[in-house]
């Protein structure tokens, strides 16, 4: 049996592992096919009209009977094919509990036969017996090769992703290693394997706990590494998780440049600009740096405004993964579609069309639309941008949900709020569960000055879900912004920021109402703070406006040409250096 190692969702592809599970030939419940009798040298007469009684009277509509002749030719003979077709003919009836009696009976006569582990593990979860998994699973790592017995203890979680109760799958996979984590060779790949029941139970500390002890067992092992970088994604194990993967890195002798690329990509993810590109920078420096290093890095360029730094790293990319097939495409496209951007935001649309031109994937058809109708709003045809996004062709059922978005945010860009509130409100309607719909349509309404309508919406959200961090954000900010109510305001931004304390954005909302109330101090150190985790147009006007109040002009001056050069279009900062009459 070949086992695989763990690493789920974006890791698998970042790490470059594939995913893996104790194999098993039926699906549980599926319709099995009519086997022929199997060929057996010990096969008598007797025995062989009994299977072809028992197969006729599968095939006559009598499975329980078929299932009763072939099961007991199976003990007479202990012969593994007749033991399977048992299971299997239960398995057509429906019948879990006589395919695991039949399963059962075959671990019991092949002590050594890992297929009737497997099919009993199996059907033990489709009968959510989940308890009585732990001695199969002790059964099945026991008989693994010790040079491939991690990979199959590391092969577990996958195998119970889809198990409901996720606590008493983490108590059964703990039962069932309890051998392994009491030290020894396999302690680490144990350990990770419980922290990742942990993880999928929501038991979050105790997932942490399982990583850095599977670190303790062997510093070197990736799947610590990985497992912690999961756990990095949740703000409540951040620092914890970060330290075991800075450990990782840190005794890896040459580096292992998947883990960087993936601690890059998990930075990236968590808003920490600054973090993420001194990662990947010095990753992009080494002489084995993973394609993937260009991409992310072009992208995190490309978001933070360093246009011609994205072009060259996004070129960059699209040179070294030059017919490196399927497993390049989806980067390509994406590498294809932020040129196309960067040129568009140029206007050199001629370049930004020969960019899109080289997109010959049919699943990217409406990417490339919606790229194209931004082209056209940009040259001022903005009725002729919506209606090619609206006849885009919706191959997916979450086509719908994107072209609306699309088309919303054309209006937003071209100032038409009163019409993308409708808009908004149109796919609120269609996915009333969607939170980010109803406060893009809460950000809309405040564009469009109705104030009241955004106060209601972000109110209601906070109602239902009061962890929804971006709501506290928003409404306090644009409290600020007006003036209003800044007490209140303040109150709402520290709830927002206590959900999210890395969120450069958040703390600039902090460090301006701050300023509002006239604490210029803690204004400026707040700012100056978010601006150097990341630097951004909008953190940028700000920050220069308390040094200029302050009489840092100079200062002010420096942080305000930065801002242009991250953004020149940025109409926060434009509309600062306009108000104040200032010349960067």
């Amino acid at each position: 049996m070949k086992a695989a190692a763990l690493f789920p969702s974006k890791l698998a592809c970042c790490l470059g592992l594939a995913m893996g599970a104790f194999a098993l030939a039926p699906q549980a419940w599926a319709q099995a096919p009519v086997a022929p009798v199997p060929a057996s040298s010990n096969m008598d007469g007797e025995l062989f009209y009994q299977l072809l009684l028992g197969e006729l009277q599968v095939r006559g509509g009598d499975p329980g009977a078929g299932y009763s002749l072939v099961l007991d030719a199976a003990r007479r003979t202990l012969n593994p094919q007749l033991f399977r077709r048992a299971v299997e003919i239960a398995l057509q009836a429906r019948s879990g509990d006589a395919a695991l009696s039949a399963a059962n009976a075959w671990a019991d006569a092949n002590k050594d036969s890992s297929e009737a582990l497997r099919y009993k593990l199996q059907i033990l979860l489709a009968l959510n017996r989940v308890a009585d998994t732990a001695p199969v699973l002790r059964q099945l790592v026991a008989q693994g090769k010790p040079d491939t017995r991690d990979e199959l203890i590391l092969s577990i979680p996958p195998t119970l992703q889809r198990v409901n109760d996720k606590p008493a799958a983490a108590l059964a996979v703990r039962e069932a290693l309890r051998d392994e984590l009491a030290n020894g060779p396999h302690a680490s790949a144990a350990w990770v394997a419980v922290g990742r029941m942990e993880l999928a139970a929501g038991r979050l500390a105790d997932a942490l706990e399982a990583a850095r002890r599977a670190q303790t067992a062997s510093v070197r092992s990736r799947a610590a590494a990985a497992l912690a970088l999961d756990l990095m994604e949740e703000a409540s194990q951040r620092e914890g998780a970060e330290a075991l993967v800075k450990r990782y890195l840190g005794a890896s002798r040459d580096g292992d440049r998947l883990v960087e690329l993936a601690y890059g990509r998990v930075l990236l993810e968590s808003q920490r600009s600054a973090d993420a590109l001194k990662v990947l920078n010095a990753l992009s420096e080494t002489s084995d740096a993973p394609a993937d290093t260009w991409l992310l890095l072009g992208t995190l360029h490309a978001r933070d405004n360093r246009d011609a730094l994205a072009s060259t790293a996004l070129e960059r990319y699209l040179q070294t993964t030059e017919g490196g097939g399927d497993a390049a495409a989806r980067g390509r496209v994406q590498a294809f579609l932020l040129l196309a951007q960067l040129a568009e935001k140029r206007r050199d649309f001629a370049a930004a069309t020969a960019w899109l031109d080289r997109i010959d994937n049919p699943q990217e058809v409406f990417a490339v639309q919606m790229r194209r109708a931004s082209m056209l709003a940009r040259q001022g045809q903005l009725d002729a941008a919506r209606e090619l996004l609206q006849k885009a062709p919706e191959r997916l059922p979450a086509d719908a949900r994107t072209k609306l978005l699309a088309e919303a945010q054309l209006l937003r860009d071209h100032k038409r709020f009163d019409l993308a509130y409708e808009l908004y409100a149109k796919a609120v309607a269609m996915y009333p569960d969607d939170p980010d719909l109803v406060y893009e349509q809460a950000m809309v309404a405040e564009k469009a000055g109705r104030f009241d309508d955004m106060e209601r919406l972000l109110r209601g959200l906070m109602s239902r879900l009061p962890d929804y961090h971006h709501a506290y954000n928003a409404l306090g900010y644009s409290l600020a912004e007006r003036k209003s109510r800044l007490p209140e305001a303040k109150a709402l931004i520290e709830q927002a920021l206590a959900r999210a304390p890395d969120d450069a954005y958040i703390q600039d909302s902090l460090g301006w109402v701050e300023f509002r109330m006239g604490n210029i101090d803690a204004a400026l150190r707040i700012l100056q703070g978010a601006f150097a985790q990341r630097p951004d147009a909008e953190i940028a006007a700000h920050l220069g406006e308390v040094l200029w109040v302050a009489g840092q002009r100079e200062r002010a001056l420096q942080v305000w040409r930065e801002g242009l050069l991250l953004n020149n279009e940025n109409e926060t900062l434009t509309d600062t250096l306009r108000r104040l009459q200032a010349q960067p």
